[in-house]
């Protein structure tokens, strides 16, 4: 249910292209910032330490750490690797606006063209970023609903970049919500897939060497995307005081839930 909710704002982001007249890019840009600081904050003094404190069961710590470290960039060339096979003028991280609806001088093809590949790139995306959340959610669902809402935030411009060619090129709303919704549904599959392979497998081992790869993946996800977004919504400023916002939240909720 966490990562459905995940997945399908980027439903959000196909009904600010379609009903907001102008993107209000400076709260974009804060919120981008703040999803980076949540995820960067979350991953490197709760995740991390959760998984080598997780591997340190099985394993002296020196080793345990090894391991993890292995782990984290392991997770980071996963994310890596994805993205790089993504043609550039179809990612989905390149920032678009509800002013790109007026793009009229672009031949309709190759918009639909366009708005399929992105939304074939969100899908490929947020697969892992659905295993991400589900392995988060299995150790603890308080520390996951910060991590759901830091990547709703983050795909509600993905859900614009699905949107806005393919509203253009058909000329029809319904068609650009249901490939933009659609997209999103790769996050519960994640979920789905990942529970099925690792239940019957899962122990503090394989947790530690998972929570470590979600770290990886997602301060990668906010160092090459998000940050990247944020500035290009709005000024470099904006980005940051919601970098550092989007810390300070995840600070002050890990001590309440302590």
């Amino acid at each position: 249910m966490l990562t459905l909710l995940a997945g399908l704002s980027t439903g959000i982001g196909s009904l600010i292209a379609f009903f907001a007249k102008k993107t209000n890019t400076k709260f974009l840009s804060v919120s981008l910032g703040l999803s980076a600081g949540v995820m960067i904050y979350v991953s490197m003094v709760e995740i991390f330490p959760e998984a080598h404190s997780s591997l340190s069961r099985h394993f002296n710590s020196k080793t345990a750490m090894i391991i993890t470290v292995v782990a984290f960039f392991a997770g980071m060339i996963l994310i890596g690797l994805i993205d790089s096979f993504i043609p550039s003028d179809q990612n989905p991280h390149e920032a678009k606006s509800v002013e790109d609806m007026d793009a009229d001088n672009i031949a309709k093809n190759k918009l639909m063209r366009t708005g399929v590949y992105t939304a074939l790139a969100v899908g490929i995306h947020n697969f892992p970023e659905g295993l991400a959340t589900f392995v988060s959610a299995l150790k603890d669902p308080k520390l996951a609903i910060p991590i759901v809402v830091a990547i709703a935030i983050h795909n509600i411009p993905e859900g614009i970049a699905v949107s806005v060619p393919i509203y253009y090129a058909t000329d029809s709303r319904k068609k650009a919500l249901i490939y933009s919704f659609t997209s999103g549904l790769s996050e519960p599959i994640g979920a789905i897939i990942g529970y099925a392979l690792l239940m019957p497998i899962m122990n503090e081992v394989v947790f530690g060497i998972l929570f470590a790869s979600v770290a990886g993946i997602m301060v990668f996800i906010s160092l090459d995307e998000l940050l990247p977004a944020a500035q290009e919504y709005g000024e470099h400023h904006s980005a940051i005081y919601g970098l550092i916002a989007g810390m300070a939240i995840m600070a002050f909720s890990l001590i309440l839930f302590m």
